[in-house]
């Protein structure tokens, strides 16, 4: 590297530090590569999407930095790796059907073995001398002893990649489970949830939140199966995402529970975006292919709060799921504080 390449490699360095200090980015490889490439303006795709970020939020949380290094920095082989991993779920229990399989074999094997010894009885019938009968005699024995053995190491040997396939099965779905999305509706899930709301706490900007519940969602999966709810819960994740705009972001908060940020906006202008959603909700409709009933009858209800500069985000959230259940507990399909 020339001293002059060094020396503006160390001078993006002093100014990407102070941002991630500021924004409270986890300064690890990942990240820094997001901050160096934003000061460097190396990549206008990613310049761009940062200054909206802290324009609409005032911030760039550790979630969106994440985002935005897997859209315009991670190689092929780093985006093809989460497939890898979940292939390698099913490759494991393909593995440990064959194993299971090889181990039934190795059991026909031994009964054969055992009925070979029915053989013995008709040495006698061909006439064949005491030495030779005892030769045979012996030679089923070794092979017997050989094959046994054989069998309770291959079975060792069974019990041992079972563990670990196990092991790893259960690693990889801590994986998942620490990942940024939910699998079912494509939105961010708790955990992302979790990291953003901190973000903006942290950051003392104005914004506020919205918690929304399917109403009488237990009642979908009694009465049409799980597979439709989970069509109901997709359809109506997508209505929520299609209404986030300037900086809003959409989350899975839990079961048919979701969650809304939306930053700069205080609590009237948040109620009026929950009031459009709500009545968006109503004019949903999923077809149950089962039995070719159009279901046609979803509302949601829905809790918003104004972030008072000071609280704590856990806070913040029990205020707001408050008057999430008030709106629930008045009949459901309504926005809750009223209007004002």
């Amino acid at each position: 590297m020339s001293k002059d390449s060094f020396a503006q490699s160390a001078a993006y360095f002093k100014q990407a530090l102070p941002l991630m200090i500021k924004y409270q980015i986890p300064t690890n490889p990942t990240h820094y590569a997001v901050w160096y490439n934003y000061v460097a303006a190396a990549i206008p795709e990613l310049t761009s999407a940062i200054n909206t970020a802290l324009r609409q939020q005032g911030t760039c949380s550790q979630v969106t930095s994440e985002r935005l290094y897997h859209q315009h920095l991670a190689s092929q082989q780093e985006k093809e790796l989460e497939a890898v991993k979940l292939n390698l779920a099913t490759m494991t229990t393909q593995i440990a059907q064959t194993m299971q399989d090889a181990l039934a074999d190795t059991g026909l094997f031994q009964d054969v073995l055992d009925k070979s010894f029915g053989k013995l009885n008709q040495i006698d019938e061909e006439g064949l001398s005491l030495e030779d009968t005892m030769g045979v005699l012996r030679e089923l024995v070794r092979e017997s002893r050989d094959i046994r053995m054989a069998t309770l190491h291959f079975r060792s040997q069974i019990s041992n990649a079972e563990k670990e396939i196990k092991e790893l099965r259960q690693a990889l779905d801590e994986t998942r489970k620490q990942a940024n999305e939910d699998a079912l509706t494509g939105l961010l899930n708790r955990r992302a949830f979790d990291l953003e709301l901190d973000a903006l706490c942290r950051s003392g900007q104005s914004f506020s939140l919205i918690l929304a519940d399917i109403d009488r969602f237990k009642l979908f999966n009694d009465e049409y199966g799980h597979l439709l709810g989970d069509q109901v819960l997709r359809v109506f994740s997508r209505r929520l995402r299609d209404a986030c705009k300037e900086g809003a972001e959409v989350f899975r908060f839990g079961g048919e529970e979701f969650a809304l940020l939306v930053p700069g906006k205080n609590l009237q202008l948040a109620r009026q975006l929950a009031e459009s959603l709500r009545r968006a909700t109503e004019k949903l409709s999923v077809l149950d292919r089962k039995s070719g009933r159009r279901v046609d009858n979803i509302t949601a209800s829905f809790g918003v709060s104004e972030f008072n500069g000071r609280e704590h985000g856990d806070d913040l959230v029990e205020r707001t799921d408050q008057l999430l259940y008030k709106a629930k507990e008045l009949g459901r399909n309504r926005v809750m504080p009223m209007a004002m």
